[in-house]
């Protein structure tokens, strides 16, 4: 059974953000092992600098580098990552899971995303849209997500 952690920046405060990722985990158990890791994000003053900015995702970087499963496949969740339909995604997990690495590791960031390293160190980088989503929400999208791709691979009809 393929292995998953999402590795998340910053923690679900919102009870039905919450309520919401559980139903997603509880229907992936049947699919794959889910591990969900929450980092916490690195405190900022109220209108910080881009230093500061960058200062603080280094440091959620390294937290989140001590997280990494060895031998795993990341997936960085970033803007400028490449948009991928719902049966493209099933295919990437199907590729990851022909590669015969040990796990997959999926990054959500902060709310001010993720250090440029860790998105040059990721196999792939992968966009949710173009708009912007709180990344609590986020989550919960992803989840869904590879839920639907795990239908697809087993032809259901939840994927309509």
């Amino acid at each position: 059974m393929q292995r998953i952690t999402l590795i998340c920046v910053g923690k679900l405060k919102e009870k039905f953000y919450a309520e919401a990722a559980a139903e997603y985990a509880k229907r992936l158990a049947p699919f794959c092992r889910l591990e969900l890791l929450e980092l916490p994000e690195e405190r900022l003053p109220e209108n910080p600098s881009p230093a500061q900015i960058d200062a603080a995702l280094a440091k959620e970087a390294a937290a989140v580098r001590k997280k990494l499963p060895p031998s795993s496949s990341v997936v960085a969740l970033c803007i400028e990552g490449r948009l991928r339909s719902s049966e493209e995604l099933a295919q990437l997990l199907e590729t990851w899971a022909n590669r015969g690495e040990k796990g997959l590791v999926f990054l959500i960031g902060s709310s001010h995303g993720l250090h440029a390293s860790l998105k040059a160190e990721a196999w792939v980088q992968l966009s949710m849209s173009p708009m912007t989503f709180p990344h609590h929400l986020a989550r919960v999208m992803l989840l869904e997500q590879i839920y639907r791709a795990c239908q697809i691979q087993a032809g259901t009809k939840y994927h309509k």
